[in-house]
Parts: C-alpha cells; sequence; structure tokens
C-alpha cells in the first residue's frame, strides 16, 4: 500500500531495465555460444529434437547462459518456469516449491525448477530433491559453478545429465556486442583496439560483457576512445580465480603439466595467472620444488636448490619483488632435463617395502653388540666395502630369500646419464663378484 511520499508512476511507465534483460534470447536459436551443447548434434539439441528432455546439471563459469537456456527449455517443452537459489533456500522453501509443483501436475502442466548454486544445498537437501524427479513431479535443472564430481551426491547425479557451458569466445562477445548495439540504436564509442580491450576485460562472461557495455553507452563524450583512454576510464575486471575450488586445482595443474612438458612461456603464463587470480606465493614456492623432485630429479640436482633459494630470496623481500625469484626458478624448471625415475623408484620401493614390511635385514649386516647376537651370526659373514677391489663388495643387501629388484632406471638425459654409468658399472661388478 503506498504511503505519503510515493509518487504514483506515469501510466504506462516502466521501470528501467538493465541491457542483459533487455536483450534476453527468446528462443534457443538465439543464445549465443554454448553451439557443441544446443546444436544438432549437442546433447539438449537431441533431448529436444527427440522430445524426451530429462534433468540436467549446468557446470560453468559464471555469465555463459546458465539461466538463459534454463528459461527457454521451459517455455519449448511448455512447462511453469521456478527459480529458486540454493544460497537463499531451505526446506520449507523447497516443499512448498514441490507442493506448487504437484498442485500444477494435477492441472497437466509440468514444472521445471531450475535451482542455482546447486552445489550449496547439503546431502539431505539434494536428496529430497529424488523423489520428485523420479515420480515426474519436477524436470530439474540445476547450475553449478563447481565440479559435480564434488559437490553433488552420486544419486543426484545418477538421474541427472552433466552438461558443461564453456565460458564465452572473443568473437562471441562480439557478437553480444553487436546486439547490444542494435538494442541501443548506436555503436560503442570505441576505436577497435579499444572495443578489443573491452571485450577481452570481460574474460568471456557475457553478463560481465554487457555491463561494461552499458556503463560505456552511458558516459557523454564526443570521439571514439582508444584503449589507453578506456582503460583510464574502467577498472579491469578481475579474474575469475577460486583459491579453494576448481580453478585453483586447474591452473596449478596447467602450471605444472607446462614445466613438465619443457614450455617455459607456457608455464610462466599459469604462474603469472595464478598470482593475478591473489594465489599465495609461499604456495607456488612449495609446489614448485615438489616438481623439481617429482619431474626433474637427479637429471639436474641444482633445480631443487634453485627452487629452495628462490624460496628463501621470496621470503626475504617479499611481494612483489620476491616473485620474480620464484618466476625465474619457473624458468629454470621447465628449461631442466627431466626425469621422473627417483619419483618411480621410490613409489616402487614403497610398494615393495609393503608387500615383504616383516622380512627382516639379512644376518650378515646386522651389528653384534653383545656375546649371544654374535653367536647367532649376526655380523658373520660381512665384507668392509672399502677393503674390496674398487671399494665395492657386491653383496646382496636384501632380505634373505627376496629376489633383487630394481627400483632405479636413471634416464639418458642430464646428470643422470653420469648416474646411469655407475649404476650399470655396480651392476657389472654385482655380478662380477656374485660368480
Amino acid at each position: 500500500m503506498p504511503d505519503l511520499f510515493d509518487t504514483p508512476a506515469p501510466a504506462g511507465a516502466e521501470a528501467p531495465r538493465p541491457l542483459a534483460d533487455r536483450i534476453r534470447p527468446r528462443h534457443l536459436s538465439e543464445v549465443i555460444g554454448q553451439r557443441h551443447v544446443l546444436g544438432a548434434e549437442g546433447p539438449l539439441g537431441a533431448m529436444l529434437a527427440a522430445g524426451s528432455l530429462g534433468s540436467v546439471i549446468f557446470w560453468g563459469p559464471p555469465g555463459v547462459g546458465k539461466t538463459t537456456i534454463a528459461r527457454l527449455l521451459a517455455h519449448e517443452t511448455d512447462r511453469a518456469f521456478v527459480q529458486i537459489s540454493a544460497i537463499f533456500s531451505g526446506v520449507p522453501e523447497l516443499r512448498k516449491v514441490f507442493e506448487a509443483a504437484k498442485l500444477r501436475a494435477t492441472q497437466g502442466k509440468g514444472t521445471l525448477l531450475f535451482v542455482d548454486e546447486i552445489h550449496r544445498f547439503n546431502k539431505a537437501q539434494q536428496d529430497s530433491f529424488l523423489p520428485h524427479m523420479e515420480d515426474g513431479t519436477i524436470l530439474l535443472v540445476g547450475a553449478t559453478t563447481e565440479n559435480p564430481s564434488f559437490e553433488l551426491n552420486a544419486a543426484l547425479l545418477s538421474r541427472a545429465q552433466v552438461i558443461i557451458l564453456e565460458r564465452l569466445s572473443l568473437a562471441d562477445l562480439e557478437r553480444l556486442a553487436q546486439r547490444a548495439e542494435q538494442a541501443l540504436g548506436r555503436a560503442l564509442p570505441l576505436k577497435a583496439p579499444a572495443r578489443e580491450a573491452l571485450l577481452e576485460m570481460a574474460d568471456g562472461d557475457g553478463r560481465a560483457a554487457l555491463n561494461l557495455i552499458e556503463q560505456v553507452m552511458a558516459w557523454k563524450i564526443e570521439a571514439p576512445l582508444d584503449t589507453e583512454a578506456l582503460s583510464s576510464r574502467l577498472m579491469r575486471r578481475a579474474a575469475k580465480y577460486d583459491k579453494s575450488g576448481d580453478e585453483h586445482y586447474n591452473l596449478i595443474s596447467a602450471l605444472h603439466k607446462s614445466v613438465r612438458g619443457s614450455d617455459p612461456d607456457a608455464a610462466l603464463y599459469w604462474f603469472a595467472r595464478m598470482l593475478e587470480g591473489g594465489e599465495d606465493p609461499r604456495f607456488l614456492a612449495r609446489r614448485l620444488t615438489r616438481m623439481a623432485v617429482e619431474d626433474i630429479g637427479l637429471a639436474d640436482p641444482q633445480a631443487q636448490t634453485q627452487c629452495l633459494h628462490a624460496w628463501e630470496t621470496y621470503e626475504r623481500l617479499g611481494s612483489p619483488e620476491g616473485e620474480l625469484a620464484l618466476a625465474q626458478a619457473v624458468i629454470y624448471l621447465a628449461l631442466a632435463p627431466k626425469s621422473n625415475a627417483g619419483y618411480v623408484a621410490y613409489k616402487a620401493a614403497r610398494e615393495a617395502a609393503r608387500k615383504t614390511g616383516s622380512a627382516p635385514p639379512p644376518a650378515h649386516i646386522l651389528n653384534a653388540p653383545t656375546k649371544l647376537m654374535e653367536e647367532q651370526g649376526f655380523g658373520a659373514g660381512y665384507q668392509y666395502d672399502h677393503d674390496a677391489e674398487d671399494g665395492f663388495s657386491g653383496q646382496h643387501y636384501f632380505p634373505d630369500g627376496m629376489k633383487r629388484p630394481i627400483f632405479y632406471n636413471p634416464v639418458e638425459r642430464g646428470f643422470e646419464r653420469e648416474l646411469k654409468k655407475r649404476v650399470d658399472w655396480f651392476a657389472k661388478l654385482r655380478v662380477k663378484r656374485g660368480s
């Protein structure tokens, strides 16, 4: 009910609508991007063509059309569209939604329930969807930015198909900008390089792109702006990065594999992406050291030293100066000779130790500090290697009855080429001493 201070709106007046809402697609054919999903050969395209749309989970970054596509699916299948957010909804709200859906079903009307941020529901709340999905009361369309494999119940995943939506390409964002210009009746007041820079700022997020476009269109300027003028007026959008979520693990995986693949440029790029996203440089220092041990190992023993020195330098200088030392370690690791022979040997030795964990060392390499132990044969027959020819006795050091395994197989790269010569030399001497 209006109070004394309300001013009646003029007849036919309408509240201003955001640009993103004004140009929202009305048909699936108008959706920009996601052709791999909506095309005739895509999962949704095939479902609609067959007239058998099932429950789905949309997994993808923000601003790629999850809500829009859900709305259009409801329209295409003549279902009521109901939208809730897991952030603001609990069991009472869900109960009301299910009851309303049941009532519609008795009237011959289906319900498409769109649940935004579905991963935020706990296990019990996720389980509450199951009976209503099974009896057809609702067709569930969930949306999540997190990996469903980790965040959603197996029972829910078994009843819904996971569909991955991709971030929009620059070409997609350009089409979106052209649609916005057509709706607004004028062109963006930007020179070509500035226009591209604006779309790059959106970082694949269509909603962010439209918000930026709407902001630029509101400026009262006479001549088109260049990139520098645009940058001075707009704060660059922060990179999408969640230090505790999928992006954290995706980017560190990209950095690790770029180092392993001996690509310093790609490694530096992912290293910089993580820093720009706010990652703790100490985490990166720790992971770089791990890469030196796992993927370079003894092919270049200096790699581990380089990482530890870079880590120490960062601790002394702090950010941002110390980050350069870590960047140099990234370059060193990427260009170092690679070998995981030590890593493989360690894992094989651990596995052998688990299988033979109760086997004692052979008696001849045990000390005999007491008379009783000496009488039991401890230390009997031990050959002191320094007294042997070439400083090598070739004795057996594994448990009695255990066939001698080979764990360490050095590669013909870097310093391990030299270590391989030593391994082969000792193996020949061992055969000679044994004979």
